[in-house]
């Protein structure tokens, strides 16, 4: 992975880029260096880098795991995680894809990257769990419950009742589409959409089952545990294999479950990164004199010293007392803010005291009335 280069300068596009400029850039750097088209060497090679950087960046949750990180944070997908979500006859149109284009259709992505052919995989889904401070201080198992669409138990997923079988859709032949082809100007426009006749499924059901209505998914509820690492920043993705959309198609994979972290709100502390804040009140004359104040931190209870002279806002650091830092080493900090409370209401000795402070405050010091002299004779 330390070889491999940052998928946003492969496509040359920005960090901030939309879908449409990667599209754009893959489209234009596919096309340039696709093997059956350029036989220079090293252009098989660029092309699967360019083909790589794509497959990432044009998957929102792919992307946000590449951005949160790099490219260990996308080691673990497979060549089917990777291009099985690829339409190419969308990015290329319908005169290079397939058995009249160059190659860009068909089993390219099988060919070069060990890709198995078979049924279309799910769709992959996507939550926010809320993970409390705890847990992200010390990593491990968090539960989280998820209600998705899954392959009906009953059917199988055929979408007919058992003991039956769906059939082939006449119209279609059980390829799912609907091919028109038109000419215009001595141009032959090819279009394909879903089979009217099955709904693209390419079968039809004539006994649908009672349990899924013929739809060959259900609506299940199920508890999952993902694990947290130490010290997971607020919007990283966690995949959970097999736990996605089930596929339309009974024999095919379901698509994956991605976790998107957030920290929950904690009453004690405010999160910034790795680390947290915390507002204390601090009585005026503890400010002026200085005290020692007792907080809670992550650890357990905390002396902290405030200085005497102490301003309002003043923000004191407890070294090593947030949260671990993601993939890095060591711990954040605990900020205290101090906000300084002024008595509303004096009693009558208390009054007095203040009176006297102002009193005290209003005369000038030897200090200060010594000053202008002193200044000259630094000079």
């Amino acid at each position: 992975m330390a070889d491999k280069r940052d998928y946003y300068e492969v496509l040359g596009v920005a960090r901030e880029a939309d879908q449409k400029a990667i599209k754009d850039a893959f489209r234009q750097l596919a096309l340039k260096y696709h093997p059956d088209r350029n036989k220079e060497p090293g252009a098989e090679d660029r092309f699967k880098e360019i083909a790589e950087a794509y497959a990432v960046l044009n998957d929102p949750q792919k992307r946000a795991a590449y951005d949160a990180g790099g490219h260990a944070g996308v080691a673990g997908y497979s060549p089917e995680d990777l291009f099985g979500h690829i339409n190419l006859q969308d990015i290329f149109g319908a005169d290079l894809f397939g058995d009249h284009g160059f190659g860009l259709g068909g089993n390219l992505f099988d060919r070069m990257f060990g890709r198995r052919a078979g049924p279309p995989r799910g769709a992959d889904l996507e939550m926010v769990a809320e993970v409390p401070l705890e847990r992200v201080l010390r990593g491990g198992p968090e539960p989280i419950r998820l209600t998705r669409l899954a392959q009906c138990a009953s059917c199988k997923g055929t979408g007919a009742k058992a003991g039956t079988q769906p059939k082939t859709c006449d119209k279609c032949e059980g390829s799912g589409k609907e091919i028109r082809r038109q000419g215009r100007g001595g141009v032959v426009v090819q279009q394909i959409s879903p089979c009217p006749a099955c709904g693209g499924r390419g079968v039809v059901i004539d006994n649908p089952c009672p349990d899924c209505a013929g739809r060959g998914q259900a609506e299940r509820t199920e508890s999952l545990s993902v694990t947290i690492p130490a010290g997971i920043e607020d919007g990283t993705a966690l995949r959970v294999a097999g736990h996605g959309r089930p596929s339309d198609d009974p024999t095919g994979q379901p698509g994956d479950l991605f976790v998107i972290v957030e920290t929950a709100p904690d009453p004690r502390f405010e999160r910034r990164g790795a680390d947290l804040w915390r507002e204390e009140i601090v009585f005026v004359a503890d400010a002026a004199l200085g005290s020692t104040l007792t907080v809670p931190t992550l650890d357990g209870k905390a002396a902290v010293k405030i200085p005497p002279g102490t301003q309002p806002d003043a923000a004191l650091r407890l070294r090593g007392k947030g949260l671990p830092r993601f993939r890095g080493q060591g711990r954040g900090d605990l900020f205290i803010r101090l906000r300084v409370q002024v008595p509303e209401k004096l009693g009558r000795e208390e009054k007095e005291l203040y009176e006297r402070l102002r009193s005290l405050a209003a005369k000038p010091s030897k200090r200060e009335t010594n000053s202008p002299k002193e200044t000259v004779g630094h000079q």
